[in-house]
């Protein structure tokens, strides 16, 4: 794997204190390569951000969303060319290398895969069949193929979350301009329409990825036709979601094309928040307050050629990002005081890279 630094930068990020990272764990780094239908298996160095290719892990259909079980033990991956399925690995807690479980089919072509906080339950959201579905994980890590729930949604399902408590259960739909809202039964893994069924966006503005705040009382989602991330209060009594604001990820006086905004993330101490455009190949910042949820610009960083997707690290040291038309993959230095990104290098992916996952096993 080729990588190049640029001069001088991995200096300057240690002289501002950015790579004071933990040793310890292992930090590796999953990204899915959607034409070259593999997963590249990477380590990431906490302390100076340099990335190693550990193994390149062949699957047998258009790989894209990917998915972590919450005890870091199984990695899920979703096969969006037909037959529609998913693929399930364990997670070597020496090595982070990939072992195939199974792969069983999935209701449909599955956008956006998420498990429940028990590590029990598969969501996918499927952008092409307007339709989300639950299926159960069995002891063994795998997914089983007889779904509990699949349920008929607004035009483009793209996106399906729990809440930290795990009771309630959100999908956007882009094409249909609403996040759904759903209670979730722990024990049967069905999903029923919330009292409150859904919460409209803008007409228009096309709702993609969904994510809740560190504080469980803020959510954010992105809005991916008309270039905005919308800001929501969370109740969780209700499990409920009420629109408290809508701010611009666009480039000021930005004139290239339409908006495309694509994935969102925060760092893990919830002060930062981080939004991918296609359009302008930029990452938006944030910062967040963290009692009323506003969003401050903090900055418009140059990435990767169409940046479908990104993730920070646990620590909240790096962000790295990949770009399905560059088949490459950023790696920035998180400035923790500001928010600053700094760039680190770029790293070759396989081709059309999408989706990103980064995880410490002991």
């Amino acid at each position: 794997m080729k990588h190049r630094f640029r001069s001088g930068i991995l200096a300057a990020a240690l002289g501002l204190g950015l790579l004071a990272g933990q040793a310890g764990a292992a930090t590796m780094v999953y990204v899915s390569n959607a034409d070259s239908k593999d997963i590249y298996v990477l380590t990431l160095d906490n302390r100076s951000g340099a990335v190693k290719l550990v193994e390149k892990v062949p699957v047998t259909g258009t790989v894209m969303p990917l998915a972590i079980s919450p005890n870091h033990r199984y990695l899920y991956a979703s096969l969006r060319s037909e037959p529609f399925s998913v693929s399930s690995f364990a997670i070597d807690q020496a090595t982070g290398r990939l072992g195939l479980l199974s792969t069983v089919p999935l209701p449909d072509n599955m956008a956006y895969l998420s498990t429940d906080k028990t590590g029990r339950l598969l969501f996918g959201a499927s952008y092409t069949g307007d339709k989300i579905s639950v299926n159960p994980i069995g002891p063994q890590g795998f997914v089983q193929p007889q779904p509990i729930d699949v349920i008929p949604t607004r035009k483009n399902a793209h996106s399906i979350v729990t809440d930290p408590s795990n009771h309630y259960v959100f999908a956007s739909n882009l094409g249909g301009d609403i996040i759904l809202q759903y209670k979730l039964d722990p024990v049967s893994g069905h999903l029923t329409a919330n009292g409150t069924p859904f919460v409209e966006t803008k007409q228009g503005a096309g709702p993609r990825h969904i994510l809740f705040h560190p504080n469980g009382r803020l959510v954010y989602a992105t809005n991916e036709l008309d270039g905005t991330v919308n800001t929501y209060k969370f109740d969780p009594a209700a499990g409920t979601l009420t629109l408290i604001a809508s701010t611009s990820a666009m480039p000021d006086g930005f004139t290239g094309g339409k908006p495309w905004t694509s994935d969102l993330h925060i760092t893990p101490d919830g002060r930062f928040l981080y939004v991918a455009e296609r359009t302008s190949s930029t990452l938006a910042g944030f910062r967040i307050d963290g009692e009323t949820g506003a969003l401050t610009p903090i900055a418009h960083t140059q990435t990767e050629a169409q940046p479908r997707g990104f993730n920070i690290d646990p620590r909240g040291h790096f962000l790295l990002a990949v770009g399905q038309k560059s088949n490459g993959m950023s790696v920035y230095a998180i400035n923790g005081d500001t928010g600053a990104l700094t760039s680190l290098g770029h790293h070759e992916m396989g081709k059309n890279p999408n989706w990103v996952e980064i995880l410490d096993i002991p």
